[in-house]
């Protein structure tokens, strides 16, 4: 496995990778469901590259880039042992130099949900990832479920700007206890990490009502919200009930929705999501 920091250190270990290339960009500090995105595009790609970066601009003023968890040597032995060929470790200063001032900013998508509560971030999100697809140059991209609204804005930014890839989208990998695996999870303190679970409870509370036949939107939005409410260590932010493609809330019965949530416990924000009828 190959690291390397610089953009012609990329580009000359990118030459000599076989096709296809699939790019897997990730902020560090590797868990599983990072690990579960390296395996399937190992199944699908000749070649795997890995991007570790922080990336400053996707944080607000008052989110938590200096205390966002880091493990570099534990990150290159995961994907080391996963089998990728090539890390890509660029630093702030390289990506952003002095006298940056282009920006890639998708419109509809990226103003509900996170957007509304974190303004700004998508534009981080999709200039850096619009700069990984055109420095890498894959043939694919892997990106997690659980940041749903994330996935469907670099679909969308791929299709508006024609970049010649496939974004794949895979499932969010759990604790077995239901909770999504999040690099923030390690901030929970014991008690807080067992409060965390009212997301997966109140997600499965919304699925069970609608297997058992509940097509209201606004019915399922209130069995989230319930749920959440009744832990007395969580403070909703918000609870959404939406079409899958476009994010648009959903209003009256519904067949197919994107279920999705962000909730404080304690000083941690945490989402998750569910898809219905998929």
């Amino acid at each position: 496995m190959e690291t390397i920091t610089t953009f012609p250190e990329l580009r000359q270990a990118r030459a000599k990778l076989p096709e296809p290339v699939g790019l897997v960009p990730t902020m560090g500090y590797l868990h599983a469901g990072h690990l579960s995105l390296v395996s399937r595009a190992r199944e699908e790609c000749a070649s795997v590259v890995a991007s570790i970066f922080v990336n400053p601009t996707q944080f607000g003023p008052q989110e938590d880039l200096k205390a966002y968890p880091r493990d570099l040597p534990g990150d290159l032995h995961l994907l080391e042992k996963q089998g990728v060929d090539l890390v890509w470790m660029p630093t702030p200063e390289i990506m952003y130099p002095v006298g940056y001032q282009t920006w890639v900013t998708v419109e509809e998508v990226t103003l509900p949900l996170e957007g509304a509560f974190r303004p700004g971030h998508f534009q981080g999100v999709t200039t850096v990832v619009a700069k990984l697809f055109n420095a890498v140059q894959p043939q694919k991209a892997y990106f997690g479920q659980k940041d749903a609204q994330q996935a469907v804005v670099i679909s969308q930014m791929v299709k508006d700007l024609d970049f010649p890839l496939e974004i794949v989208v895979c499932p969010i990998v759990r604790e077995p206890d239901g909770l999504a695996m999040s690099s923030r999870n390690v901030y929970l303190s014991p008690a807080e990490r067992q409060a965390a679970l009212v997301l997966y409870h109140a997600l499965m509370a919304a699925k069970s009502a609608y297997d058992a036949g509940e097509r209201g939107a606004d019915k399922l939005r209130q069995i989230l919200s319930d749920t959440i409410q009744d832990e007395p260590l969580a403070r909703l932010q918000y609870v959404s009930c939406a079409d899958p493609v476009n994010l648009q809330e959903s209003h009256g019965s519904i067949q197919h929705a994107l279920l999705s949530m962000a909730v404080l416990v304690g000083r941690t924000r945490l989402i998750d999501n569910i898809l219905l009828g998929a």
